[in-house]
């Protein structure tokens, strides 16, 4: 299914006081240079917020997590779980309409959303409360047809019953969600065969519901008022009173790299022993010292001017920089990396390792020295980007 955002969009998007505070509560989580891990929740509070996902409520994601736009975009676009254009104020129901619920009614449920909120899907009823879609197996199947409504279940539901939640729902109530048929959770319909002898104490609802009516948040979008409303390890005091110093956020270990993609995330600069890393010729940084042995780099490109390191598959405008801030400007350097060498560049191409063996390097830049093309020069030529 394309995705696209949709094509009127408001002129700005900030978070609330209390969404915002969630928000930075969030990034804490992560260690300085990976608050990209937050991107889902802070781009699902936007969504709560506002309903949908708007450009500028991703580019405003993207700027507080120091992303590209795109990246953020490809999140948004990738889950069905963001929408991408305007739903009801009430609510946006989605109807499973997968082989169990398909077999037990779902196109009826469909024809309510038809009659009753719009025509087709993804379209906001004319008094702007309901919208709809229907959507693949949501995993209730044993209690089907059924319809998320908001952020809970509606199952065994019939065309009546469905029609009769929206009107409830259009009135200001809020009903009970869970199975609508008597059903206490997806026991048989004459009721339960086995472990019978605690259905008499049993409480009114099943887990599930009960805790959506004690919350009574069922269509209700998080605004920030949410208890707790933070992280939990900010914000703290003792008992008099005196912040507690935030020591259980997540912290890099000291000389280590944050993650295996040898993005370096230390103060300084400095060699497994310790010591500071020592410039080469020419003024580039000398990586750490590693597995293999360090081809011979050039100061500056040969008179000519470097070479267009892009026409190698797998290496675009960052990595091409980063080959030449090691002294690697032509394709024959690479054309005669050994296999200690290339050992050598995979361990130093930082947040790209593995990356020179992975799409063979030096098999493409062979070709390209002696004057031929690579399929992905070719293709590079007329516009296609490198995969970085």
């Amino acid at each position: 299914m394309l995705r696209r955002l949709h094509p009127e969009q408001p002129e700005s998007f900030a978070f609330t006081p209390d969404n915002l505070a969630w928000a930075e509560g969030q990034i804490t989580k992560y260690p300085e240079g990976r608050q990209a891990s937050a991107v889902i929740p802070l781009l699902w509070r936007a969504q709560e917020q506002e309903g949908w996902l708007t450009q500028k409520a991703i580019e405003t994601v993207a700027d507080m997590l120091g992303m590209a736009y795109i990246r953020v975009l490809e999140v948004a676009t990738f889950y069905f779980m963001f929408q991408l254009q305007p739903v009801g104020s009430v609510a946006h129901v989605q109807v499973c309409g997968t082989t169990t619920c398909m077999i037990c009614g779902a196109e009826d449920l469909i024809g309510v959303c038809k009659e009753k909120i719009a025509p087709k899907a993804h379209v906001v009823s004319p008094d702007g409360k309901f919208s709809w879609e229907e959507v693949e197996c949501l995993g209730s199947c044993a209690n089907a047809p059924m319809a998320q409504i908001g952020k809970d279940y509606y199952e065994d539901l019939t065309a009546e019953r469905l029609g009769e939640i929206l009107d409830e729902l259009a009135a200001g109530k809020v009903p009970v969600p869970g199975p609508q048929n008597g059903r206490y959770g997806s026991e048989p319909l004459g009721g339960p065969v086995v472990l019978t002898a605690h259905v008499d104490g049993r409480a009114q609802y099943n887990a599930s519901v009960a805790l959506a009516t004690d919350i009574g948040d069922t269509v209700k979008r998080i605004d920030g008022s949410e208890v707790p409303l933070r992280t939990p390890w900010r914000d703290r005091s003792d008992e008099d009173g005196d912040a507690v110093p935030d020591t259980h956020a997540p912290k890099l270990s000291d000389g280590a790299s944050a993650d295996d993609t040898g993005i370096d995330k230390r103060e300084a600069p400095v060699t497994p022993a310790g010591e500071p890393k020592q410039p080469v010729e020419g003024g580039s940084e000398q990586p750490a010292e590693t597995a293999g042995t360090r081809p011979e780099a050039l100061d500056a490109p040969r008179e000519g001017g470097a070479d267009d390191l892009k026409k190698i598959k797998g290496v675009g405008p960052k990595l091409e920089e980063l080959c030449n801030s090691l002294g690697f400007y032509h394709y024959d350097q690479i054309a005669n990396w050994t296999p200690d060498e290339v050992a050598w560049v995979d361990e130093n191409l930082q947040g790209f390792r593995g990356r020179v063996t992975r799409d063979e390097w030096v098999a493409q830049a062979r070709t390209l020295a002696a004057g031929g093309e690579t399929e992905f020069s070719q293709r590079s030529g007329k516009g296609d980007d490198a995969d970085e």
